[in-house]
């Protein structure tokens, strides 16, 4: 009787201190029905579970609210960015989007230029100063890769370049349009000649422009023209029910040329084997970097502080148009970038004036040659000082640049820009009369006589590409 007591007792105290057991094998049975074996049959010889084992309920129902474990992160290693193209070239065709032009002027300009490797060779000399600075602000504002080539259709990429509609700079901006677009112009800086200043403000006028239109081409085409003459054509087409895109406008003949030679410029980069053209490497780096003068100093003493040649020094800086750097605190002066610490640490150690000249106002009864010998010039001195060529005349109340004398404090004096006339271009008309089997080149009817006064009209429209000051 007491063994079969002890033998229940253990019996119980078995069951109850191996509650779990029962639920193991729950879950294992459950697992088996919903996972198939290769063997079902196996499955029948699981020893069933007692569902009245003490705690056994309990314990299922905590199992059963258990969140499943969470998988274990898959790693995934990133990409490794492709390596920056080697020279800008690369970037530039990276960008193209313009739409070619089914038209022959393009074939007939791809030709002008590979007749003219010397000229081309030029051109990317020039660029290759400011075309990594260009690209750099193409890109950031996601316009197609043309635009970067549009300097050499404009100025050959040349910032000291002028035509005879007065338009100025690698940009090729007239007075009024420039002033419009934030370009300062005054007696000592013209802002149109600014390479940064003069990019960003192209590339605002361009948007600007693409936003009208909606169309590249024609962005294109109103920046050489202007948006009213194109918005005028493009009235006059929709009027008689013509397209209205660039290839059937009427437009002036220079404007008709515009995109194929620049068209004609993007075939030849994308290309250059196909025409016959080498281009120089243009490394994918900024070529200059930029410093603020906080005070006047001479053109000639900062190149000479910078260690390179007077040329190369007014080419990165054709904005400063006098022989004298005016400071007001935010003007800039551009350098390659290895000559930045060396103009920054002769500069400091320079201990001398750093301005030798100041203004001269002329009065009625000065005579040229007089001013120049008082200062100690010959005439032709004051005249290359203050950029006087040709049949230009020194006249009264004209501002002029003299040498400074002694250790005096210079007279720089904030002055405007001087006046421009804008006159309106009008081909010359040639009439021919013949007579008695004679032809004769005639006045022709209703035109003016020599010496009659025009009417006062309208300025000239923006011209570009008239008189470049090409290689």
């Amino acid at each position: 009787m007491s063994e079969s007591r002890v033998t229940n007792h253990e019996s119980r105290l078995s069951k109850a201190r191996y509650p779990l057991s029962g639920v193991v094998a729950a879950l294992l049975c459950a697992a088996c029905a919903q996972v198939p074996t290769v063997e079902p049959a196996a499955m029948n010889q699981t020893a069933p579970t007692d569902a009245r084992t003490p705690g056994a309920e309990r314990v299922l129902r905590v199992e059963s609210l258990a969140p499943a474990p969470a998988p274990a992160p898959v790693q995934v290693r990133a990409a490794k960015p492709p390596p920056p193209p080697a020279d800008v070239w690369a970037r530039i065709r990276a960008g193209f989007r313009l739409t070619p032009l089914a038209s022959p002027l393009v074939q007939e300009w791809e030709q002008y230029y590979a007749n003219r490797p010397d000229y081309v060779a030029r051109m990317v000399d020039r660029s290759s100063r400011f075309l990594y600075h260009v690209v750099e602000e193409v890109e950031r504002r996601k316009m197609p890769a043309e635009v970067a080539l549009l300097p050499m259709i404009e100025s050959a990429y040349n910032p000291q370049a002028y035509s005879r509609a007065h338009a100025s700079g690698m940009w090729q901006f007239i007075p009024s349009t420039g002033k419009l677009y934030g370009l300062n112009q005054n007696f000592w800086y013209d802002g149109r000649r600014d390479v940064l200043a003069a990019t960003g403000a192209a590339l605002d006028y361009l948007e600007k422009l693409h936003s009208m239109f909606g169309d590249w081409n024609l962005a294109l085409a109103a920046y050489n023209w202007g948006e009213g003459a194109v918005g005028r054509a493009i009235a006059k087409n929709q009027a008689k029910g013509l397209p209205t895109d660039y290839e059937n406008l009427k437009m002036p003949r220079e404007t008709r040329n515009y995109i194929p030679k620049l068209q004609a410029m993007r075939n030849i980069i994308a290309n250059p084997e196909r025409f016959g053209v080498t281009l120089a490497n243009v490394p994918n780096q900024p070529y200059f970097a930029t410093v603020t003068t906080r005070r006047h100093i001479d053109i000639k003493l900062a190149a000479s502080l910078a260690e390179m040649p007077l040329d190369e020094f007014r080419f990165l800086n054709p904005a400063h148009n006098k022989a004298v750097i005016k400071s007001n605190g935010s003007e800039t002066i551009v350098l390659p970038i290895e000559k930045i610490a060396i103009f920054q640490s002769n500069l400091e150690g320079h201990n001398r004036p750093l301005v030798t000249w100041q203004t001269y106002t002329v009065k009625r009864s000065d005579q040229p040659d007089q001013i120049a010998a008082k200062h100690g010039m010959t005439l032709a001195q004051l005249k290359e000082v203050n950029g006087i060529t040709g049949k230009k005349k020194i006249a009264a109340g004209q501002t002029l640049l003299v040498p400074l004398k002694g250790t005096a404090e210079p007279h720089l004096p904030d002055l405007p820009a001087p006046k421009v006339t804008l006159a309106r271009y009008r081909p010359k008309a040639k009439c021919v009369q013949v007579r008695n089997g004679v032809r004769k080149v005639v006045q022709c009817p209703g035109a003016k006589k020599p010496g009659t006064k025009a009417k006062s009209g309208t300025p000239a429209k923006r011209t570009t590409t008239a008189i470049q000051a090409r290689g």
